[in-house]
């Protein structure tokens, strides 16, 4: 589904990635790792197109995708959930969920009873303030608002960070549902390294910009990651 090859990018002057090359297949979870700062959350912009690259090449479904912006990438089935969730504070849940028409035709602009079955408290919450929810609500509302999109490429930018365990472990539940379903590529960049290990199928190492080790799970062992991704 998404193939890239020699990926770089730049903030100004300072290159922030450095010839990034890696796939991302349908029914698979791809974990990018590594300390803070090596670029994992410039991967995901640079893929969901809200921070242009400066060279290499990205295949979307066999189609070369030239350096498009994000919205459209995500016309094109890009769900991007970024680190902070970005919901919006003000909108309601409801209102916050319906900005996902955006990139749908008018017959489909409606909530799918699946969003609540994976997220039941945001039916409880539909005219509640997205900014009165706590931090795990918040978060179920940010991934629920990217599958509004039916997206085929989910790009989840830390969705642990901050949220209490029984979330996590619902959250955790659904990402493995939306793999399992088998037409869905998940790019998931996280630090909780035993939520990772557990649910990837892929794992992309990054050190300063770079990769550094890959390859599926079973070829690579949790000491090997561990090692691979500590300071």
């Amino acid at each position: 589904m998404l193939k890239i090859n020699d990926l770089t990018l730049f903030y100004g002057g300072s290159q922030i990635l450095y010839d990034i090359s890696m796939q991302a297949e349908p029914g698979k979870i791809t974990c990018i790792m590594g300390t803070n700062g090596v670029g994992k959350t410039s991967l995901l912009k640079a893929i969901s197109g809200t921070h242009p690259r400066e060279g290499g090449e990205v295949e979307f479904f066999g189609e070369a995708i030239g350096k498009l912006p994000a919205h459209v990438m995500a016309q094109k089935g890009v769900g991007y959930v970024p680190q902070g969730r970005d919901i919006f504070p003000l909108l309601t849940v409801r209102e916050n969920l319906e900005t996902g028409y955006a990139c749908l035709p008018k017959s489909e602009h409606f909530i799918p009873d699946e969003i609540f079955e994976l997220f039941p408290i945001l039916k409880d919450f539909l005219n509640r303030r997205g900014g009165d929810l706590s931090g795990g609500q918040q978060q179920q509302l940010a991934i629920a608002r990217a599958l509004i999109a039916k997206p085929k490429l989910l790009l989840l930018d830390e969705p642990t960070e901050g949220i209490q365990p029984n979330i996590i472990k619902q959250i955790g539940k659904v990402i493995a549902y939306l793999r399992d379903k088998g037409d869905m590529a998940i790019i998931l960049v996280e630090q909780f390294f035993d939520f990772a290990y557990e649910h990837a199928d892929e794992f992309v190492i990054l050190r300063r910009g770079e990769v550094v080790k890959s390859g599926p799970r079973g070829a690579l062992n949790r000491e090997e990651l561990l090692e691979a991704v500590s300071v």
